[in-house]
């Protein structure tokens, strides 16, 4: 296990004494935003269970071998892991992984009907969306949207509507002015395929 670290040049240290009663293990641990280590993953070999259960099999030369059992855990605790992904993120996922994509903002309710073609839209194209069609000022959307960490709102407004586009904004603030529905599919399809863990500039 050692010689695996070594040949892969993976930054290690040796927890000797560590008490795994079933043999020696690859613990991995992730930081968190305050420098805080947390043991996830784990890739154990356990010589125990193969005793305990009375395993064996046969190798080429007819010879009855014990095996050692590998299990692995990719996350560890699950919500431990999810707890340190939130941290680390303050919230503000990748868009791939945000619960709510895209929310959609009329400025008046002469809107609504608009955003809520918009959003059959964008439901066909398997982006998580919703409308905020509260009796609210357009500002108070947007600042309400921002701090749900949501990665784009789209203002819609009378101009919008006539022209038969969106208005882009993202979650930082930026204004991206007003593009076509299928241009703005395709920007966020693309930061939707790429699994990274990198937040959208």
């Amino acid at each position: 296990m050692k010689e695996v670290l070594k040949q892969n040049k993976i930054e290690h240290s040796i927890n000797e004494g560590d008490g795994a009663f079933y043999g020696p293990k690859f613990d991995f641990h992730l930081k968190d935003c305050l420098g805080r280590t947390f043991q996830c993953g784990t890739i154990q070999l356990d010589f125990a269970q193969p005793e305990n259960f009375d395993l064996v099999y046969t190798d080429k030369n007819g010879q009855k071998i014990r095996p050692i059992m590998i299990h692995r855990t990719i996350y560890g605790s699950l919500e431990r892991f999810i707890g340190l992904l939130i941290e680390h993120f303050a919230g503000a996922f990748p868009v791939w992984l945000s619960p709510v994509q895209v929310k959609l903002i009329p400025i008046t309710d002469k809107q609504n009907s608009y955003a809520q073609d918009i959003k059959t839209k964008l439901e066909k194209a398997d982006i998580r969306v919703e409308v905020d069609d509260k009796s609210e000022t357009m500002q108070n959307k947007i600042r309400l949207a921002q701090g749900e960490k949501i990665p784009y709102m789209l203002v819609l407004g009378g101009r919008e509507v006539e022209a038969n586009k969106v208005a882009v904004r993202l979650r930082d603030g930026q204004d991206l002015g007003a593009i076509d529905l299928s241009k703005f599919i395709d920007i966020i399809k693309t930061q939707i395929t790429d699994k990274s863990l990198d937040l959208i500039k």
